[in-house]
C-alpha cells in the first residue's frame, strides 16, 4: 500500500518526501515525477544524523540516490503475464558502474510498444533503502532481506498468497529495519483474513511515509473488516495530498463516504489507469460495505481492463489476485 510510482509527470504518485526537509545541498531532495529516488524512509535518517556523519558519508548516500536513478525496472515473469508478442516489453538499463547501495531500486519503466500503457503505480520497487543503512551502520544480511522481498513479490504475483507472506516475514527476520516499509506484506496479510496484522503494518508504513493516500485507505480496509465502517472510518489515517486525481478522489470517498459508481464514471474516459484504479478502489470500496456483488463487478472490471492485463503494476497482479481469491470469474 506506498513506496511510490514509476510514472511520468503528472501520472504517478510522490515519494511522500517533506517539501521542507533540508539536508546537506549534496542530496537532491526536491522530489519530481520524472525521476524519483524513492528513499523516503532514508531521508528522515539523515536528518537525524546529518551533523553527527562525516560529509564523505553524506556524499556518499547522495551518491547512491543519485545512481539509483539510472536504473530500470525489468519485467516480472508471472502467471498472470505469460509472455506475448503484443505484450510491452521492459529493458533493464545497467548502471555506468557497481553499486554497492542498490540492487534493486528503480526509477523508471521503458515500455516498448506501439501504443504504451501510462503507468499509473504506486510502488513497483522493493525497499531497498537498507542497502544505504548497510553502508551507515554496517551489516550484510540486507542483501537477504532484499532477495527475499522479491521473491516474496513474485510469488504474490502468481497467486501464492502465504508463500509471499513466509518470504516477507523472511525478511524481517533477517532485517528488522525493514518492517515498517514493506506494505506488500499488508496485502498479503488482507487476502489471508488476517486484518489486525495487515492494519498494524499499514499503519507502520504511513508512519513513516505520511504521505501515502493507498495504505491509508488499506488500512481502512483492514479495520472495516475488524470493526464496522464506521469505526474504521472514525479511526481513519489522514494523510497528505496525493499527485493523482484519482487517488484524491478515491481517498475523499474512503475517508467521507461517497458513490463508487461516480468515482468510475468520472475517470471512465481518462488514462487507461485512472479507469483501473478507479474500478479497482470501487470494488474495494464495495467489499468493505459487505457487497460482494458490486464488488466482483468492479475488481473484474479492474482486472480485465487493458492497464491490469497489461501493466506490470503491482497492484495490476493485485487485482487479479482479489478474484482469484474470492473465486471470481467472468464467467
Amino acid at each position: 500500500m506506498s513506496f511510490g510510482p514509476l510514472q511520468p509527470t503528472d501520472s504517478g504518485r510522490g515519494t511522500g518526501i517533506p517539501a521542507h526537509l533540508s539536508l546537506r545541498s549534496t542530496l537532491p531532495l526536491k522530489p519530481t515525477y520524472q525521476s524519483q529516488h524513492y528513499l523516503n524512509p532514508l531521508f528522515p535518517f539523515l536528518k537525524r544524523h546529518r551533523f553527527s556523519l562525516p560529509r564523505s558519508t553524506i556524499s556518499m548516500a547522495a551518491a547512491a540516490i543519485s545512481h539509483s536513478s539510472k536504473l530500470t525496472i525489468s519485467r516480472a515473469t508471472s502467471l498472470f503475464n505469460p509472455p506475448s508478442t503484443s505484450s510491452p516489453s521492459f529493458s533493464v538499463i545497467k548502471p555506468l558502474s557497481s553499486s554497492p547501495f542498490f540492487t534493486t531500486t528503480a526509477s523508471r519503466i521503458h515500455i516498448h510498444q506501439t501504443a504504451p500503457v501510462h503507468s499509473l503505480s504506486r510502488r513497483l520497487f522493493l525497499p531497498s533503502v537498507s542497502g544505504i543503512w548497510n553502508a551507515l551502520t554496517g551489516g550484510d544480511s540486507y542483501r537477504e532481506a532484499v532477495m527475499a522481498i522479491r521473491r516474496g513479490m513474485l510469488l504474490f504475483r502468481q497467486g501464492d498468497v502465504s508463500g509471499s507472506l513466509a518470504e516477507f516475514d523472511k525478511a524481517i527476520e533477517l532485517d528488522p529495519r525493514q518492517k515498517a516499509y514493506i506494505w506488500q506484506r499488508g496485502l498479503s496479510l488482507y487476502y489471508l483474513d488476517r486484518f489486525e496484522e495487515g492494519a498494524e503494518q499499514f499503519r507502520l508504513d504511513v508512519a513513516q511515509n505520511p504521505n501515502d493516500t493507498e495504505e491509508s485507505i488499506w488500512c481502512f480496509l483492514c479495520e472495516a473488516q475488524l470493526y464496522g465502517v464506521d469505526e474504521a472510518r472514525r479511526r481513519f489515517l489522514e494523510v497528505g495530498r496525493d499527485p493523482r486525481p484519482v487517488m484524491r478522489e478515491a481517498y475523499n470517498m474512503f475517508k467521507d463516504g461517497g458513490d463508487p459508481e461516480k468515482l468510475v464514471a468520472q475517470f471512465s474516459d481518462n488514462q487507461a489507469g485512472e479507469y483501473f484504479y478507479a474500478s479497482l478502489y470501487a470494488g474495494l470500496y464495495y467489499e468493505s460495505q459487505n457487497d460482494p456483488e458490486s464488488a466482483k463487478l468492479h475488481l473484474l472490471a479492474a482486472s480485465q481492463s487493458p492497464y491490469g492485463q497489461r501493466s506490470d503494476d503491482y497492484m495490476a497482479s493485485l487485482a487479479k489476485v482479489h478474484c482469484l481469491c474470492r473465486n471470481w470469474s467472468s464467467s
